[in-house]
């Protein structure tokens, strides 16, 4: 769906209680020399032109976009037609009308009087089928919220599975009006985590996917969630899946973004894994190489602040960060300083403290380095 993966509020939720088990090479000590090491590469960043951490937005990858805040607006207002136009504006680029299905989805969780308006007035219309099945699993979580299971009422949960029930319902009707259109199954994915949906019917789902969109970015996001260990399949399948869309992709697609977040997602999840060795084997390095070369193909053909881009730019940065490769890491972070609402930095309990110790670090190590 919208952001960074489909549906990441759904991931982010049912996966509240996971961390990162392990600071940064910058971090941990609260002793003084750690304390003024700490120091030395907060001005070290400074120096080199990057953000102060209160400076630093952890819950947006980039700067607000007034087109996306104006459709958000005119739908509040009770214009639905014009939440319609902007979803078919998109036209058959898939990665966008799926954002903005999702835009308009979060907004519906809100206030949905338009989007019932929209749906009586247009019965049949595919996007605002699409924008209603999306908006069920993000009211799912609206009721649900973000404690952790004890704190969660019994009615919270029965609404909670009800809501998501629905959401199924409401896909497969979206999905019959689809026609190429690969959204709603795109969108039904994170269900499938969720839900706990068997390998088949996730590879049914897979199969109406990949006819319509065979290198949909957001769809092997998804996919790739669904395979991890902490959902529905393990390390090694993860891993597996996100080289078949690597090699499948072409260049500037960023498919190579994915066995990068696999391997991650494996370092995240297993507390006895050293990262600074893990991230410097062989094969994790030539994927590092890789995803390199790939977003200078992107950069051909996709604004720089397209999502895609920075994503990969930001899990580049945490990958040569702990390979060593300093002047590579500051490359990235000087494209992305400032927003950091996603992967590597949002899987710890901090993000802005994960973020400003790698970056930092880095800096002071390029400036060592440079004498």
């Amino acid at each position: 769906m919208a952001r960074l993966i489909p549906l990441t509020v759904l991931a982010v939720c049912l996966y509240f209680w996971f961390k990162s088990r392990r600071a940064a090479k910058a971090g941990g000590s609260g002793s003084s020399t750690a304390g003024s090491a700490r120091n030395k590469n907060v001005e070290a960043a400074a120096s080199l032109g990057l953000l102060p951490a209160d400076r630093l937005d952890v819950e947006e990858i980039n700067p607000p976009s007034p087109e996306r805040a104006a459709a958000t607006a005119t739908v509040r207002s009770g214009d639905w037609a014009a939440g319609a136009a902007y979803v078919e504006e998109a036209g058959r680029d898939w990665y966008e009308r799926d954002r903005r299905i999702s835009l308009l989805a979060e907004a519906a969780v809100e206030d949905d009087a338009w989007l019932l308006a929209w749906r009586r007035e247009r019965p049949e219309d595919p996007a605002a089928a699409a924008v209603h099945a999306c908006s069920l699993v993000y009211l799912a979580w609206e009721i649900r919220g973000s404690k952790q299971a004890r704190h969660t009422t019994q009615e919270q949960f029965a609404s909670f599975h009800r809501v998501l029930e629905q959401a199924r319902e409401a896909f497969a009707r979206a999905q019959e009006l689809a026609g190429d259109d690969p959204t709603p199954f795109i969108d039904e994915l994170p269900l499938a985590m969720g839900l706990g949906y068997p390998h088949e019917a996730f590879e049914r789902i897979w199969t109406e996917i990949e006819k319509r969109d065979p290198h949909h970015f957001s769809a092997y996001g998804s996919g790739l969630q669904y395979w991890c260990r902490k959902w529905c399949g393990s390390h090694e399948a993860a891993l597996a899946f996100a080289r078949r869309g690597a090699e499948k992709g072409r260049p500037g697609q960023l498919l190579t973004l994915f066995p990068l977040e696999a391997y991650f997602e494996q370092e995240s999840y297993e507390s006895d894994i050293e990262p600074q060795e893990f991230y410097n084997r062989p094969e994790v390095v030539a994927a590092t190489d890789a995803a390199l070369a790939d977003v200078a193909a992107a950069e051909q053909v996709l604004d720089a602040r397209d999502p895609r881009i920075v994503q990969t730019r930001h899990l580049l940065a945490w990958m040569l960060y702990w390979q060593d490769r300093y002047e590579e890491a500051l490359a990235q972070f000087r494209l992305v300083d400032g927003h950091i609402g996603c992967r590597p930095w949002t899987y710890s309990g901090d993000p802005k403290a994960r973020y400003t110790k790698v970056r930092d670090y880095t800096a002071a190590e390029v400036l060592k380095k440079r004498g």
